[in-house]
Parts: C-alpha cells; structure tokens; sequence
C-alpha cells in the first residue's frame, strides 16, 4: 500500500535579504507520523514552519497539502503552537480560550463543548473565569496545548512544546501526543530533546546550514550511525578473564558498562568482525546475549550537523562547477 503523505515540499528556497534560510529543502511527511524536524538554532526550521502555516512564501519550490498546492483554505486544518507563547494576560482563561477556537472555525457550541472535556481532561476547569495573568507558567503551558489541539487538526505543528512543564506533566502532554496520533492527526516535532525525539517520532529530517543533512525513518536513521557496535553480555564476573577474552584481536572501541557487560566496536566484516570476536572469545567464557547497540539520535545529531559543517570538498566543487 502506498504511504499517504499528509505534506510534500519540494525543492524550498527562502531567502531574506542576503540570507538564505531554505536552501531547496524536500520533506514529504507520513500521514498519521510524528515526524521530528530538528536542527541546530538559526538551520532553518522556523522557517520551514512558518512557510506551511503561511505566513510567508517560499522563493522557489513548493509546498503540498495533500498533493494540492499548499493555501491559505487549508490553515483551518493546521494547528501551530510555537516556542514563544502569547495569550492576553488580562483575559479571562475561558474567555481567550473560547475566541482562539471560534478563530480556528468552531462555533461557540462546539467550541465550548470542547474546550470543556479538555480542561476537564487536564483538571483545570477551576481556572476558566480566572485572569490570564495569574497561571502559572506550566499552568499557560496547558492552555496553550487545548487552543491549539481543540478544533482537532489534522495537522498538528508543535515548536518545544515540552518547555516549561515539570517531568509529570510533560509525560501528560507526551500521552496526549501519541493519542492524538492514535486517533489519526500528524505531527510535526521541532524540539531539542533528543530523548524525546526517540521515544515519540517515527521519521526524522535534520537541517544544518539551511539544508537536510539526514532524514528517513528514525529507526533506519539509528542503524545508519550504529557503527557496528554491540554489547556482549556475559554469564558470570568475567573481571579475572578479561585481558585474556581480547588477546589477539584488535577492536576499534571498547567500554566496560558492568562487570558482566561489554560494548565493543568492530569492523563491518571480515577479520575483526563481530563473527570473527564471538568465534574468538567462544572458548574462553559463556555468552549470554549479543545485539547490536543502536546510536542515540543526540550523538546523531552532534556528528552529523559536525560532519556538515566541515569546509566542502575542494575538488567536488571543482567538478559541479
């Protein structure tokens, strides 16, 4: 079955002034993922997100909703919360609540139904007729989500939206992230967690320097940096056979994590693979599991915005000129 992509852009330019922001950037996102958009600051992806809620246009390129040219009829089927929050501190909570919905198309019946279970699901229905000014920070937090998932999106756009909330009530919106998926909505993540990225995001695209550097499924992003690295778990404190386990073979890397585990690095194939260090260790202790070890999407991250900063190679741009 061919995958539904809910967003299609191809080949973006977004340039302001002397700047370029998007440098012929194509992402195509999964319908029903959630998809992480990453990058260091200054790469790029507010401005990608703010080409698909459009607020500006890009320069060259272009951009699909449903394989339809991207326009302004379908921001009432987007929901945005950004990184930097705005609510009108002297409004009441339930009143603001209620304007944001009906801007998004609710009527005020629907809109108030909803608004309800939504408070009533994040138990602060106490605070509909109180002012703005007095949340809290993670208490805004709140509201903030339940304006922006309200009118239920199918496309749901969240910048950090884990700032600011404690460990439990980042958990509640990390659920409520992956219940909306359940139910069908995309997501597109930008966020500087890693750990996060990991646990909730199915696809990845990383920009540097205006332009994609990695992208695909996260899984497939992982095994693509693993390195050939595996942890070797073995029966019994191998404390007294260690110095003897890798006599004669040389690894590229090895970490001591218990005194009954080891991670190694090895060569892809051939003498010193992980075939040739089980068959050489065999002897010499028993075995309890080995698998391989998948890279973390920080390291990911850090090597391959590292890799793309390096100057480009002087010959390559020899032969493309």
């Amino acid at each position: 079955m061919a995958i539904k992509y809910i967003i299609k852009a191809h080949k973006v330019v977004k340039r302001y002034h002397n700047h370029t922001a998007l440098n012929k950037v194509s992402i195509k996102i999964p319908k029903g993922s959630v998809y992480g958009l990453l990058g260091p600051n200054g790469a790029g992806k507010t401005t990608f997100i703010r080409l698909i809620n459009q607020i500006s246009k890009p320069d060259k390129g272009e951009i699909l909703f449903y394989n339809k040219p991207l326009t302004e009829e379908h921001i009432q089927k987007i929901g945005y919360l950004p990184e930097e929050r705005g609510l009108y501190k002297k409004m009441k909570v339930g009143e603001q609540a209620m304007y944001l919905a009906q801007l998004k198309g609710m009527s005020k019946v629907e809109a108030k139904k909803n608004l309800t279970e939504w408070f009533d699901k994040f138990d602060i229905l106490d605070w509909w007729d109180k002012k703005v000014e007095d949340l809290s920070k993670g208490m805004a937090q709140k509201i903030q989500f339940i304006v922006t998932v309200v009118h239920e999106p199918e496309l749901l756009i969240l910048d950090e939206p884990f700032s600011g909330f404690d460990p439990i009530n980042t958990e509640l919106i990390k659920q409520e992230i992956l219940e909306l998926k359940k139910k069908g909505t995309t997501i597109i993540f930008s966020t500087h967690n890693m750990q996060s990225v990991e646990e909730i995001c199915d696809h990845i695209t990383l920009i540097n320097q205006s332009e994609t550097i990695v992208e695909g499924p996260i899984e497939e992003v992982k095994k693509q940096f693993s390195q050939n690295t595996y942890v070797i778990h073995f029966i019994g404190n191998m404390i007294t056979f260690t110095n003897a386990l890798w006599t004669g073979f040389e690894l590229l890397k090895k970490e001591e994590i218990s005194k009954t585990e080891y991670k190694v690095t090895v060569s892809p194939t051939g003498q010193n693979s992980i075939n040739e260090l089980i068959q050489n260790i065999i002897h010499g202790c028993k075995i309890k599991s080995v698998y391989e070890s998948s890279a973390k999407m920080h390291d990911i991250f850090i090597k391959a915005v590292a890799q793309s900063n390096e100057p480009k190679n002087l010959t390559k741009g020899i032969k493309n000129e």
